[in-house]
């Protein structure tokens, strides 16, 4: 039995892998769409972990400091890492917002591969959000708090799959999540999350909070609009609370150590 439960989990994490990052884990055909979704905020601190030690590292190198060449190169780390797949979404989201009509027209358009002059401003402003941000928290040694907005943005999207029926009558990436999705994993996504947000002390549990507040916005919007979730909008959740927590945890500087007494490790 334990033996059985062990495997599974294993083969759970490797669809979580294969799905949010390229990191090669199991065969494609071994997937439990269901079970992964506990492992999408694990997945998430492992890439945000990922780029902590690229920005970390290359800021002690033997030459003077260069940033915003360091905030670039994390932000290139995680669009190879994820494929883009999330940007893409957002994209797709974009054109489809700004073409306007009913819900049809508006998942008719996200479907469209091409992508819009909509697609491509929305690209522009969150890739330069990403970039600013990155550089800022490598400036102020708090590039740390990559790793619980990562967290966040992966439990953001695993709340939307188990809360939302799938907008689209005819399928897509994202209808096998929510079609074998058991209630149950609900608790090892919030535990954690919880985790690791609690490492950051109450600015971290505070993050945490708002995380949840934005997922339910999110929650209430897509169902309005677009009456469910897909994969589109899955990665512009994703897009959106990244960027929305870099900025906002940029912004106190080297301030905002002070609230997780971690200063003495992490200040560059």
């Amino acid at each position: 039995m334990i033996g059985s439960t062990h495997k599974r989990a294993l083969k759970a994490l490797g669809t979580a892998l294969r799905t949010l990052t390229i990191i090669p884990c199991g065969r494609s055909g071994e997937d439990d769409f269901g079970s992964s979704l506990m492992w999408f905020p694990f997945v998430g601190t492992v890439l945000g972990l990922i780029l902590y030690a690229i920005g970390w590292m290359w800021m002690r190198l033997p030459f003077p400091p260069w940033p915003a060449l360091a905030a670039l190169l994390m932000m290139g780390a995680e669009i190879w890492l994820t494929r883009g797949l999330h940007l893409d979404g957002l994209a797709d989201w974009a054109d489809s917002i700004g073409g306007g009509g009913e819900r049809l027209r508006r998942l008719a358009i996200m479907k469209d591969t091409s992508v819009g002059a909509f697609g491509i401003l929305a690209l522009i402003l969150v890739l330069l959000g990403k970039w600013i941000a990155f550089e800022r928290l490598l400036c102020s040694g708090t590039v740390i708090w990559v790793v619980p907005v990562f967290c966040l943005s992966r439990a953001v999207m695993a709340v939307l799959l188990m809360a939302l029926p799938y907008a689209r009558a005819e399928g897509g990436m994202g209808k096998p999540f929510v079609t074998t999705v058991a209630p149950i994993r609900r608790t090892p996504v919030y535990g954690v999350t919880l985790a690791v947000c609690l490492l950051f002390g109450p600015l971290g549990v505070s993050l945490g909070i708002a995380g949840y507040l934005q997922a339910a916005l999110f929650k209430t919007r897509m169902k309005h609009v677009f009456g469910g979730i897909t994969g589109d909008l899955l990665g512009t959740a994703n897009e959106m609370v990244e960027l929305t927590f870099l900025v906002l945890l940029a912004v106190p500087g080297k301030g905002l150590l002070v609230y997780t007494g971690w200063n003495w490790l992490f200040t560059c």
